[in-house]
Order: structure tokens, then sequence, then C-alpha cells
């Protein structure tokens, strides 16, 4: 019999662990030659980060700015070239490759079309690698999805775009501060469908204020028509210091009841319209190719960021630079940034020991619909996870999380697990993470 309370399904979306708001000023700001001497680098995946957008959505709480005056943009991509030389040169003299590589934001193709030539000359002449030959991702927007944009992007081997919609329903986007409309979006997807770029995802968020079970539909129909190889499903969040974080949007638990029930008709459409679920928010089309590499695994392999809003991981520290949500602080981040001149040296970051290592490793893979395998656990860290972590996987056993049925070799959700993964993942993170997540001041 059950006899743990279910908790509220969504309180933390976990796309990387430890999150940023535990990351903390490193004290001896450790030389980046000397962090990746002892790193393997034969599946490195490279990120860089463009903070700019062309207006900030009510539920943004991203790194980035609204606009770039002047000339912001060309010292911005200064800049980069700055760290990506720096950093090359602390990766030494000996063979790197990248298996993947990403342009993230913010919005990477608010950039012009020559300037995401540059971006493209940084990835492959100052960090060396081949985006014709490996995997590249790219994030886009309905206005700045242009066609010479596209056409600069699929000639430099980008392999997968990923716009941002939320929502077909243009009361919906208004409704989540997004200024866009249906005939837009859908001009933007035709650009997308008539350039070389072999996957298309389309991001929706279900929750928006007076969303139904009919207006959900239309936005996946409205998705499907296009056919896309991936749709990430988001729920939506309201955090502090966005445009929906000064509104209110019913009872908190009439909300979870609304994104849980609206998550459920979304993953079954999908699933009976010849798509896979691969974690709770991302689904891929059967038969389509997938996204990433074969031989990169985000548990174990290296990272290296770019730009002020990325990250970088080795085995024993993540880091990156400062964060911030709030206009004023963001805007200051950047500008500092931009006047960089020196990139040698990690300046904010978070230190890994085996027990925060273990804990990621778990998280990321179990939060996957395929499951973790245990003996790939088992040859890292010398044990099982449920040796390192008895509470909490008899907890998620008690609540229904875990698959049964899977043997003793695989480690897997359950359908319930998926639905409950932003509950899921925060029990996984170490009381000192939590601790210090506690104690970041928003800014």
């Amino acid at each position: 019999m059950r006899t743990i309370a279910r908790p509220r399904p969504y309180q933390n979306y976990v796309y990387g662990y430890p999150h940023k708001t535990a990351y903390r000023p490193l004290a001896d700001r450790p030389v980046l030659d000397e962090l990746w001497a002892g790193e393997p680098k034969d599946a490195l995946s490279l990120y860089a980060h463009i903070p700019f957008c062309e207006y900030r959505c009510g539920f943004c709480n991203l790194f980035t700015r609204v606009g770039a005056p002047e000339d912001l943009t060309g010292r911005y991509l200064d800049a980069l070239e700055r760290q990506a030389r720096a950093v090359r040169a602390a990766l030494g003299p000996g063979p790197v490759r990248f298996a993947a590589a990403a342009f993230g934001g913010g919005t990477p193709t608010f950039l012009n079309a020559v300037e995401l030539e540059r971006l493209c000359d940084i990835a492959e002449l100052r960090m060396g690698a081949d985006l014709r030959e490996i995997a590249l991702s790219v994030e886009t927007s309905p206005s700045t999805a242009t066609a010479d944009r596209l056409a600069v992007l699929a000639e430099r081997g980008a392999t997968r775009l990923s716009i941002g919609v939320q929502s077909f329903v243009d009361a919906e986007a208004r409704a989540a501060v997004r200024p866009q409309r249906r005939a837009e979006v859908e001009a933007a997807l035709e650009r997308i469908r008539a350039v070389d770029i072999p996957i298309l995802n389309i991001d929706l968020i279900y929750g928006i204020d007076g969303q139904t079970e009919r207006s959900w539909l239309t936005s996946l129909d409205a998705a499907l028509a296009w056919r896309p190889e991936e749709l990430y499903l988001y729920p939506l969040y309201v955090r502090p210091l966005t445009g929906l974080g000064r509104t209110q949007l019913g009872s908190e638990a009439d909300w979870d009841e609304q994104r849980l029930r609206l998550y459920a008709i979304g993953r079954d459409h999908l699933l009976d319209n010849g798509y896979e679920q691969t974690s709770m928010r991302m689904f891929r089309r059967v038969g389509a190719a997938a996204s990433g590499p074969d031989d990169y695994a985000c548990q174990t392999d290296g990272m290296i960021g770019l730009g002020c809003g990325a990250r970088s991981y080795t085995a024993g520290l993540h880091y990156s630079f400062d964060y911030a949500v709030e206009t004023r602080e963001v805007r200051g981040i950047i500008d500092a940034y931009t006047e960089t001149v020196d990139f040698t040296r990690a300046e904010v970051g978070r230190r890994m020991d085996e027990h925060e290592a273990r804990r990621r490793h778990l998280l990321q893979s179990l939060l996957q619909a395929r499951g973790m395998e245990i003996a790939e656990y088992h040859a890292r860290f010398g044990g099982t996870p449920h040796e390192h972590f008895p509470a909490e996987l008899a907890e998620f056993e008690e609540l229904g999380w875990l698959a049964t049925g899977t043997g003793p070799d695989l480690l897997r959700l359950s359908p319930e697990g998926l639905a409950y993964s932003d509950a899921l993942g925060p029990r996984l993170f170490s009381p000192e993470v939590h601790a210090a997540m506690a104690a970041y001041e928003a800014k």
C-alpha cells in the first residue's frame, strides 16, 4: 500500500545538473589548461551561446537581452573569438575532436547572415569543429528564420533546426507574452522546409492561461502538418523576474491538474500519430534520424561552452560566467564579457566529486525513456544505483515511478514516472546543491 504522498509534478525542469544557481565564484580561478590537461578530448561537445532576442517571452528566464544596440553583436562575436582562441589553446597541442555542436541562446538567428557566417568560422577555424561532418543544432524563432540566414546554416552543415512556436493559437501566444501570429509561424516553417536541414524540431507549451484541450490539439495538429522529425512539449513554468511572474494562473493544484491532463493528451496524440517518446518532453518521429551523435554521452564526455551564457564541463568542474535574468543585470554581464581580454581562467562554477558525478549520471540517464543500463553505471562507479541511492529509488518505486518487469539489467521510468520527471529529478539533487540553489539570490 502506498504511504508516500504524491508530490507536486512541476518543481524544477532539470536540463543540466547541477543548475547554474548552484554555481558560485571560484576563489582560485583555475587555469583552463590545467583543468583540461587530463580530460579525454575525442568526443567533445561544443556549445556557443548568443544572448540576444527580438523580444522576451513572458515565461522566459534564460540568459538573454532584448535587442543589441549599435555594434553590440559585433563586439560580442569579437569576444567570442578571443575566448575560442584561449580555450583551444588550453585544450593543448594534441588531437581534439568534436562530436557535436549547438548554437543556442537567446536566439542565434538574431545574428544576421554575415554574422552567422562568422559564428560558424569561429567554431571551425578557431575551435576545429568540422560543422559539415558532425551534428549541428541551431535554435531559431519565427521572425528570425529568414531565407538568407537559413541558407547560411544549411550551407555550413546544420543538421537540426529548433523553432520555438509554443502555440499556433494567436490568443495563447499573446497570453504567454509572445508577439507572433500563426501566419508568421507558418511562413517561417515553409522557409525552413525549403532548405536542406534534415531535422526540424518544433517547441510547444501547455498550461497557458486560457488553453483548452481543444486548443492544445489545434496546436499539436498544426505542428504535425509539417511532419517535424522532433517535437518538444514543455509545461509552462512561471518563474521569478519573468513577465508572467507577476500573474496568477489559478490555484496551484488546478494548474497542476491542467498541465498533467494536457501532457497526457499531447503524449497520447503524438504516439498515435507515429512518434516515439524519448523523454518527458521530447518526441521523435518513428524512423527519423537521430539528432545527436552515437559516440557522445552527456554523462561522461566534456563540453566546451563559448559565450557568457554557456557552461563548460570537465570531470571535476562545471563552470561558466555569472548568471542573471533581470534586464539590467543581464546587460551588465554581457557588457563585461565583450570587454574581457583574458579568457584563460574559470570564473564561476561548481566542483564535481564522485558523489555528484553519480547523481548526475543517474539523473540524466533515468530521465530518458530508454532508461539506464545498470552495467554501465557499475563499470563507472563500482556499485549499483540501488546501493548508492537506496532511499531515493525506494521512494520512486513506492510512488510507481519505476517500470516493472525490466529485469535486473535496466532501470527505467514507468509512464507515470516520466510524467513526474520534474518532481523526480530534484529528488536526486544532493543536499549541498539544494542548499546552494536555495541560497541563490535571483537577479
